[in-house]
């Protein structure tokens, strides 16, 4: 097994959509960065490439490369699953720190965004959304957002983890 870590952050602006998980959340602000900005979407990226101890998005995807200016993150994750060398997903676990809008309702979106782009169940994805409490500086005051990802990767294929009423 390997696991993997990934972080992100980005700031929020106007003029640009909000992208979490490939899933695009109604506001008034949108993720600024050289793709589209999905945050979350980055720290996958990044938690993969951390657990294959392979670099970084940037290393991968270079800001200063315009091939990569505007870019679907779909198609950079995609890129990089392509990149795992007989390793397969055995879950990946997320955390989005975003003051508003409460994310809640895009949560199985979300999660099922994820699953099928990763290729692995629905229950193998888990988001959690969290606020900042109004501290953080640009976090707290809304105009950032945060992702936070672990990635188990397993050697070669595994069974996927199934119903989890059989683990209990």
């Amino acid at each position: 097994m390997r696991i993997g870590t990934g972080w992100d952050i980005h700031p929020l602006v106007p003029g640009r959509k909000l992208l979490l998980g490939g899933v695009e959340i109604p506001h008034d602000r949108g993720e600024s960065g050289h793709s589209d900005g999905d945050v979350l979407l980055h720290a996958i990226i990044d938690a993969l490439f951390g657990a294959l101890a392979i670099g970084d998005i940037g290393t991968h995807f270079p800001p200063s490369d315009d091939r990569w200016k505007d870019i679907s993150s779909i198609e950079l994750l995609r890129s990089a699953l392509d990149l795992l060398d007989g390793h397969t997903i055995g879950n990946i676990d997320c955390t989005v720190i975003l003051q508003r809008p409460k994310l809640m309702p895009h949560i199985d979106a979300i999660r099922n965004s994820i699953a099928s782009v990763c290729d692995i169940p629905y229950a193998s994805v888990s988001v959690k959304a969290k606020t900042a409490e109004g501290l953080l500086g640009e976090l707290g005051t809304g105009n950032a957002v945060i992702a936070q990802v672990v990635v188990l990767l397993h050697e070669g294929a595994t069974d996927t983890i199934g119903n989890l009423d059989d683990w209990v």
